[in-house]
């Protein structure tokens, strides 16, 4: 049965009513659950009719064949005392279309991912008893496979993991397998001759821009404290798609054709091109029997197969040998690669007052901290007053930036704002967007790798501080700032400047929750579609191989500001580039403070707007009451510190001069969300997967 899924269609451009939770339906058991709500679900010419309101006129769509990264070449302010502005590019890959999904509905456990086989695959070690990270490494092994272009084992992951049964209480894992400089980077690594950085798509190509790979180790880290099946049966599935060979989809086949580098590499040529020079097409059974020899090597010994043996030296020979832009990863930087757990991010947020009483959470059968009981005796699920929400802590910057926004639109109307005739209102997003400016402007002076950062105030909390929120938020005004300055969380003055845009690129998120109640939300990368367009291959005459990550460019380019002081994320060897990604885990907080059960497990692709992506979902679950499905079908939007930005076509044209009245620039542009959501309900499990790209929800 073909399991790929037609990249046609458009976003709705008209808005739907506003948002309230649907009826949900169970299907049998199985692993392709019943959807959730209606079964014809709103398409890009479709919309609900009972709306109390007439819709607004809507955008005039994107022009077909519109380039996802329409405004790379616009630059952005950059900040006081910062380097060279960078390019708007928040677009992480190629945009393919819009797949209309129906959400879904499972009672005791899902797997949302970004490609259906890779689904499939977690899917099959949870009902072989496996844990949410037995699943989550079966998954990123066909990911390698099916998703070449954003993720693999070759590139670096965050991941979160929750065991409610954790003696003698619930607890909270974050394991850190971002990649690292090797040992002998230097800042000026992206410097041309002349001092100036290098163009983006120049420092992108090639071995100089390579990590040294963290997402195989990070996840054997995790398997050992968290899995339950043997190693080495959690590749079984990969193993065998890549022996087998897997059906090409639209959407791997449309970014094939747009990549022009990827051709420039002799192994990747030969695997995902014919012999003209053509991608191959959509249904093409594609094998790749090097990754199903490297994938059953590393089965068998383990995450030591990717630092040290024939994989690793030839890692070291595709990064060294490129002939424009050669690496200097060594053996001995494989070799001396180590994932770090680390102390996950959380902080609470008060829920507004309207969805205490329509967001009931908890477990299927309810626990003495999730219910109340009736007159009678029967226990009913109580509505949660406020929430625990976990992230990521640096060099991720996604989980204070998430926690900064919405800890400062607390103190703006917009906590309170319900959507607008399905959609956010303008006066909801300028508060949002100027949030975000604040957000990102102290993500860009302050978050690097902790290990070589000290961070502001005596501890990366001060920037989450509730009197430094609610000081921060005195500076949204009734007209944007369109450019925020860093805040000063403690009395020190800064030892740093600020770090200007840079492009950031390709991402694929997990969301897992088992039988148990564990529950993973994993984000991995290559960065940029495709990575560095290098393929390892270990030269013993099979073809094929895995892409390498150049996550280097996301450390700054230029490693000081025109003041002359240095910038925090400037590339040092063995640091850990900033990252954007945000894995997420909501949880019940207790009235005695503890954290209490389950509520969703959520994150997403899409460069630096996957901050904004992820806000996005859990404004949607906490504030509006919507399911996962409904959250992440709302159009995006965001701000890095610049313009705001807007999802072409998915925004009415009042709101956009309602904006522009306010001081704003707006983009339009492509925003390509790669977003998964698994919620917790009294009565089991929804799930979503983003319209934008090809994932599934599978469960029972």
């Amino acid at each position: 049965m073909a399991l790929w899924l037609s990249a046609c269609g458009s976003p709705p451009r008209v808005p739907v009513e506003d948002r309230v939770p649907r009826p949900v339906r169970t299907g049998a058991p199985g692993p392709t659950a019943a959807p959730v709500g209606d079964p014809t679900p709103v398409g890009p010419r479709q919309a609900a009719t009972s709306s109390p309101q007439s819709p607004q006129k809507p955008r005039a769509p994107t022009p077909p064949g519109q380039p996802t990264d329409a405004l790379a070449n616009v630059p952005t302010p950059a900040p006081p005392g910062a380097g060279p502005a960078g390019p708007l590019s928040i677009a992480p890959e190629g945009a393919t279309g819009w797949q209309p999904k129906p959400g879904w509905t499972t009672r005791h456990l899902a797997v949302a991912a970004a490609h259906p086989l890779a689904a499939q695959a977690g899917y099959r070690m949870l009902k072989a008893g496996g844990s949410a990270v037995d699943a989550a490494v079966a998954v990123q092994m066909v990911l390698t496979l099916v998703e070449p272009q954003s993720s693999g084992i070759g590139g670096g992951a965050f991941l979160l993991h929750h065991d409610p049964a954790w003696p003698p209480k619930r607890r909270t894992d974050a394991y850190d397998g971002r990649e690292t400089a090797p040992a002998a980077a230097t800042e000026s690594l992206f410097l041309q001759a002349n001092g100036q950085p290098m163009a983006f798509s120049e420092a992108v190509v090639g071995g100089r821009s390579v990590g040294v790979p963290g997402t195989v180790a990070m996840l054997a880290r995790a398997h050992q404290d968290h899995g339950r099946l043997p190693w080495a049966r959690l590749f079984e599935p990969a193993i065998a798609l890549a022996r087998d060979g897997f059906p090409v989809g639209p959407r791997l086949h449309a970014l094939l054709q747009a990549d022009q580098a990827l051709r420039q590499d002799a192994h990747a040529a030969a695997h995902f091109y014919d012999p003209s020079g053509a991608p191959w097409p959509v249904g093409h059974i594609l094998k790749n029997p090097e990754l199903a020899a490297v994938l059953d090597t590393i089965a068998r010994q383990g995450p030591r197969a990717m630092q040290r043996g024939p994989v690793a030296r030839s890692v070291v020979r595709a990064v060294r040998s490129h002939p424009r832009h050669p690496g200097a990863m060594t053996e001995a930087d494989l070799a001396s690669y180590r994932a770090v757990k680390r102390e996950p991010l959380c902080t609470d947020h008060t829920l507004p007052v309207q969805a205490q009483g329509v967001m009931p959470v908890g477990e299927a059968q309810g626990s003495a901290a999730t219910r109340t009981a009736t007159t009678s005796g029967t226990p009913t699920p109580r509505a949660a007053q406020s929430v625990r929400v976990c992230g990521m802590p640096p060099p991720s910057s996604g989980g204070i930036a998430i926690a900064q926004i919405l800890g400062l639109l607390a103190h703006t109307p917009a906590h309170t704002a319900p959507l607008q005739r399905g959609l956010p209102s303008a006066d909801w997003l300028h508060a949002y967007t100027e949030a975000s400016r604040l957000a990102f402007a102290d993500r860009n002076q302050y978050i690097a790798d902790p290990d070589f950062v000290a961070p502001p105030g005596g501890g990366f909390h001060s920037l989450l501080a509730p009197a430094y929120l609610a000081e921060r938020a005195q500076l949204i005004g009734a007209q944007s700032m369109r450019l925020a300055p860093a805040g000063m969380p403690g009395p020190a003055t800064p030892r740093w400047s600020a770090m200007g845009t840079q492009p950031e690129s390709g991402t694929s998120h997990l969301s897992i929750v088992d039988a148990q109640g564990r529950a993973v939300a994993m984000t991995t990368t290559i960065e940029n579609a495709f990575g560095a367009r290098l393929m390892v291959n270990r030269g013993l005459g099979l073809p094929g191989g895995f892409l390498l990550n150049n996550e280097l460019t996301d450390f700054s380019f230029s490693p000081t500001g025109a003041d002359g002081r240095p910038i925090a994320n400037r590339v040092q060897p063995g640091k850990r580039p900033r990252s954007s990604m945000s894995p997420t885990l909501v949880f019940e907080r207790l009235p005695d403070g503890q954290t209490g059960p389950l509520i969703a497990s959520l994150g997403s692709a899409g460069g630096a707007a996957i901050v904004h992506h992820t806000a996005k979902v859990l404004v949607g679950l906490l504030h509006w009451g919507l399911d996962p499905q409904r959250a992440i079908d709302l159009p995006n939007f965001g701000s890095l510190n610049g313009p705001t930005l807007l999802e072409a076509g998915r925004f009415p044209a009042e709101t956009v001069a309602a904006l522009r009245a306010r001081g704003h620039e707006v983009r339009e542009l492509t925003m390509t969300s790669g977003l998964h959501a698994v919620q917790r309900r009294p009565n089991g499990l929804r799930g979503g997967a983003d319209p934008r790209r090809e994932g599934v929800v599978l469960g029972d």
